[in-house]
């Protein structure tokens, strides 16, 4: 009875492994040149920045927090934060971060009007 329910456990492991596999896994930092350069503070003036963070998405103008993130049915994610532009709070606005087309390893942001802001890659 006990190795059934270890074969158990096991699979749900596997399976909750593969549906994560499947997702964005955001648990590290990703950003365009400049983002990544100052994924730890401003360190370097830039005009065009992107950095992503499980917690966060940050512009050269504006700093998103998340409240909700949504995985869909694609293996996109769908989150809505709270943006703050240049020292005004702003309203609630969904993004969303899916693999680029051109390489695997990047991720798309888009605004919830399907503009995309850039490409990421996960920071070094």
């Amino acid at each position: 009875m006990r190795a059934l329910h270890l074969a158990i456990a096991a699979a749900a492991m596997l399976a909750a492994g593969q549906a994560h596999a499947a997702g964005i896994d955001l648990s590290k930092p990703y950003g365009d040149k400049y983002g990544c350069i100052n994924r730890n503070g401003q360190q370097v003036a830039a005009d065009k920045m992107l950095l992503l963070t499980d917690q966060e998405l940050i512009t050269a103008a504006s700093a998103c927090t998340f409240s909700d993130k949504q995985t869909q049915a694609d293996g996109s994610l769908v989150v809505t934060a709270k943006c703050e532009a240049e020292g005004e709070e702003g309203q609630p606005t969904r993004f969303t971060i899916k693999r680029s087309a051109k390489n695997a390893k990047k991720l798309v942001v888009a605004d919830e009007d399907g503009n995309v802001m850039g490409e990421v890659a996960r920071c070094k």
